[in-house]
C-alpha cells in the first residue's frame, strides 16, 4: 500500500495545480487587460472609426515591429502591400487611397508600444443579423501566465454586451446556451463587450 502513495498524492496535487493554474490565469489576464485599458481602448477607437472610412487591416510582419503588412479594400477588391515603418511609401499609399494617414500612424505606432500583432473587423452573425466586432492579437502574454509561452493574447472588442454563463465563457446568444467559438477559440469575459483568450495562432 506504501508504494501506491505517491502516486495517489500525485493524482491529488496535479489537477489542484491545473485548477489553480487556470484561475490563475483568468485573473491575470484581466489584470493584464486593466493595466493597459488606456492604451487598448485609444487603438480600438481610432481603428472603429477609421474603418468606417475605408476597410483595412494591419498587421507587423517581424519580431522586431518594424514592417507591416497593410490590407485595403477598394472596390471589394483587396490590396495588400508591405512597408517599412518609417518608409515614406506607406504614407504616399494612405494618402492615394484617401486614408487620414496621421491618425493611422499613430495608431499603428500604439500598436507597436503594446506589441499588437495584428488589428481587423470581423464579421458574425446573431439571429441571421449580420454585426461586427474588433479583433487585436498581442505577442505578448500577460506575465506569469501558466502554459502561455509563445502564445498570443486575443481580444475581441464587440458593439453589444454579450452573454455568458456562470463560469465567464463567451455565448452565442441569450436563448441558447451553446458556447460561441471564434476562428476554433472558445472566450472568457473581462467585461460585456471586452473577451479574451489566449491562442497558439494570432489570427
Amino acid at each position: 500500500m506504501r508504494r501506491n502513495r505517491p502516486v495517489y498524492i500525485l493524482c491529488l496535487v496535479v489537477p489542484a495545480f491545473l485548477l489553480f493554474a487556470c484561475r490563475s490565469s483568468r485573473k491575470l489576464t484581466a489584470d493584464y487587460y486593466y493595466e493597459n485599458e488606456a492604451a487598448l481602448t485609444s487603438i480600438e477607437k481610432a481603428y472603429a472609426s477609421l474603418y468606417k472610412q475605408r476597410p483595412f487591416s494591419v498587421e507587423f510582419i517581424d519580431k522586431g515591429f518594424n514592417y507591416v503588412s497593410l490590407m485595403l479594400q477598394s472596390n471589394r477588391i483587396k490590396y495588400i502591400y508591405e512597408f517599412e515603418l518609417n518608409e515614406p511609401r506607406l504614407q504616399d499609399t494612405l494618402a492615394r487611397y484617401q486614408m487620414d494617414s496621421a491618425a493611422i500612424m499613430k495608431m499603428i505606432r500604439q500598436m507597436k508600444d503594446i506589441q499588437c500583432v495584428w488589428i481587423n473587423n470581423l464579421d458574425y452573425y446573431v439571429d441571421e443579423q449580420k454585426r461586427s466586432m474588433i479583433f487585436m492579437s498581442l505577442r505578448t502574454v500577460p506575465p506569469r501566465i501558466p502554459f502561455a509561452e509563445k502564445k498570443y493574447y486575443i481580444l475581441t472588442f464587440f458593439n453589444q454586451p454579450q452573454f455568458f454563463d456562470n463560469q465567464g465563457r463567451l455565448l452565442a446568444n441569450r436563448r441558447q446556451r451553446r458556447l460561441r467559438k471564434i476562428d476554433d477559440n472558445f472566450f472568457q469575459r473581462i467585461n460585456d463587450r471586452v473577451c479574451y483568450t489566449i491562442s497558439e495562432r494570432f489570427r
